[in-house]
């Protein structure tokens, strides 16, 4: 019932599965982040010549072992912990302020308005450890020993403002996927009942 949400309990659940999600994908969004920003004609900053994603896997473990596959994997726990916590409550706190000051229904056009607000909510709370947990992905070596250090020394080095590099980059990613998950989620429910209600209540 989207009129007695708990945002505790949103925000509680949002961070947890967010935390085990990115720690079991960890691994896999590391390759693809080296496999993305290699470049043998404009090399930019660190470079993995991997040939694909399993000789990416086969590197790595040979050369770091286990635990250079789960690098940055808590600088990935904090990004999307704090991304799926404020997601939920965001979206349900817009869609009651809609509802109750701006005179709109529970309709797809208050569920796509939002979304939109959750979706800039969450994109300004993941970028900054987003920033991390690339640079920690992509370093060669040990320059970062963990995530307090790389944010320290990005700041230090290159100002407040550098944690939100990319940010507009990743608004056009973050922004369509928050929509379509929560919009067609709210449709998905508004079928589940339906079929609720003519299976066991009619």
């Amino acid at each position: 019932d989207s009129s007695v949400q708990s945002p505790f309990i949103n925000l509680i659940s949002g961070a947890s599965s967010g935390v085990l999600g990115a720690a079991m994908g960890s691994p896999f969004f590391l390759v693809k982040t080296r496999l993305q920003s290699y470049s043998p004609f404009l090399p930019v900053g660190t470079q993995h010549e991997y040939k694909n994603a399993i000789h990416g896997f086969s590197s790595i473990w040979s050369s770091e072992g286990f635990k250079g596959l789960y690098r940055g994997v808590g600088a990935a726990m904090v990004r999307t912990g704090f991304g799926s916590s404020v997601q939920l409550p965001t979206y349900f706190l817009a869609k009651r302020q809609l509802e109750k000051h701006g005179g709109m229904k529970d309709t797809p056009a208050t569920h796509l308005a939002a979304s939109t607000a959750s979706g800039f909510v969450v994109c300004c709370v993941m970028h900054p450890p987003d920033t991390v947990m690339s640079r920690m992905y992509n370093q060669n070596g040990n320059l970062y020993t963990g995530i307090w250090d790389c944010l320290s020394k990005t700041v230090r080095t290159e100002g407040l403002l550098a944690i939100y590099k990319g940010y507009f980059a990743h608004l056009a990613r973050i922004l369509p996927h928050t929509i379509l998950t929560l919009t067609l989620a709210e449709q998905t429910n508004k079928i589940a009942r339906k079929i609720e209600q003519r299976l066991f209540l009619d």
